[in-house]
């Protein structure tokens, strides 16, 4: 097994208007693993990840890393829900815009621009705006943004919940390869069993008031998933079993 990257030690998180959102996550990612957060609207699933990415503060417990963030070898690419491009950039300006931050000219950044637009399949692309792509192609451009920084760790937060199921199954199929193929440390935020079970290697079950780590289930099917897999008898029975801890963790709450 590949070692620790990240440690949630009884992680809890209380907001100012005395709203408890998580409580006593303990949870281990190890590099180059795929975990899926599941849940509920309102079981604390995208808190718990904006405190690993260190964009809010525990209120108890900790989150911690096994190396720094701000390292070559610990980088982190954050895409969140709604794809939030400048509207008025192309899609090249809008991928050059961490590096750009960064202090890295343009010269320096094409090679790397151009590479994770062909990598997201954008590339005939890099001139149009924003308004000028489908949903699906606006989200390809927010993930090529994250990768551009040459992240190790990626996290999504229900990056393709707007979307209609055909350009999901497809973007859910390419996220895969892009983990595969570029060795990443992958935490992803879902509210769908299918979506959860086709994604990861182990899926996080949460229950809310306030959020908790309700079940871990690690997905018995293939490194290899495309399209027929999600036919499958295994496939059916990893979502199944997913479910019925999803539902056993809702009935609790609601007991």
């Amino acid at each position: 097994m590949s070692p620790p990257l990240l440690t949630l030690t009884g992680t809890g998180k209380t907001f100012a208007n005395g709203v408890e959102a998580l409580a006593s996550i303990d949870l281990t990612v190890r590099q180059g693993e795929f975990v899926a957060l599941l849940g509920a609207s309102g079981c604390g699933k995208s808190t718990l990840l904006r405190i690993v990415a260190g964009l809010t503060e525990p209120t108890s417990g900790s989150a911690k890393w096994s190396r720094p963030l701000e390292t070559k070898s610990g980088r982190l690419g954050f895409v969140f829900q709604d794809p939030t491009l400048m509207p008025w950039a192309s899609v090249a300006d809008n991928v050059y815009l961490p590096l750009r931050l960064a202090g890295m000219n343009r010269a320096q950044a094409e090679p790397r621009i151009a590479e994770v637009l062909a990598a997201v399949d954008l590339t005939e692309f890099a001139a149009a705006f924003p308004r000028e792509l489908s949903g699906g192609m606006r989200m390809r451009v927010s993930i090529a943004r994250a990768l551009v920084t040459q992240p190790d760790i990626l996290l999504l937060d229900e990056p393709f919940a707007a979307l209609d199921e055909p350009t999901r199954f497809r973007l859910n199929e390419d996220l895969r390869k892009l983990w595969r193929a570029r060795g990443l440390t992958v935490i992803f935020v879902t509210h769908s069993v299918f979506e959860s079970v086709f994604l990861a290697q182990r899926v996080i079950v949460m229950k809310r008031r306030p959020g908790r780590i309700a079940s871990e289930i690690a997905i018995p099917l293939p490194d290899e998933r495309d399209a027929a897999l999600r036919t499958s008898a295994d496939f059916g029975a990893a979502c199944r079993a997913v479910s019925d801890t999803l539902a056993k963790a809702t009935e609790a709450e609601a007991a």
